[in-house]
């Protein structure tokens, strides 16, 4: 998992078990929320496997604990519930789609992009917005298709963008 920094939880054996305490288990579900999010934006990741996040991410060798499946499901809903996970087939639940951000956010991002360099009234490739040599370095580069599309309808929506057919967008 690299050099994500890890709840004090983590090398605790019972943060591997969900609690019935409803307080606590509210806190336990928010660091393992947080967990799973920065570890997907580590790897820029948006995808993941239920199998195998229940062998790394919920599991902890050194202390030889690993959060039950229901517990991963658990903190899956909490996850979905804050718009940040989308499962890729509902009925299944075996992947899903992390969003380190939500569409909102990421909207935000590339609209301040937009808006700090005076780039309102043009039109963009989405290409351009995602790959372009100018973005390189932006948290948005390099951005999935269908992130992108989603955030900018969110500017859509509150009139700060429209998309042109499947790879242009203008900025108002």
């Amino acid at each position: 998992m690299g050099s994500v920094e890890k709840p004090w939880q983590y090398n605790f054996p019972p943060f591997f078990t969900i609690q019935p305490n409803i307080d606590t288990r509210k806190k336990q579900l928010e660091a393992w929320c947080r967990l799973v999010l920065d570890i997907q934006k580590q790897k820029k990741s948006h995808s993941l496997d239920v199998n195998e996040a229940q062998s790394s991410i919920f599991s902890n060798k050194e202390i030889n604990r690993k959060l039950p499946l229901d517990g991963i499901y658990m903190v899956l809903d909490e996850l979905c519930k804050k718009g940040h996970l989308e499962w890729k087939d509902p009925k299944t639940r075996k992947e899903c789609l992390i969003m380190w951000r939500t569409p909102e956010e990421w909207g935000k991002l590339i609209y301040k992009y937009i808006s700090d360099r005076s780039m309102t009234n043009t039109v963009c490739t989405l290409f351009e917005l995602s790959n372009g040599d100018d973005t390189e370095g932006e948290e948005f580069h390099q951005l999935d298709d269908w992130l992108l599309i989603r955030a900018l309808k969110t500017l859509e929506v509150d009139g700060k963008a429209e998309l042109m057919g499947t790879d242009g967008v203008k900025f108002f």
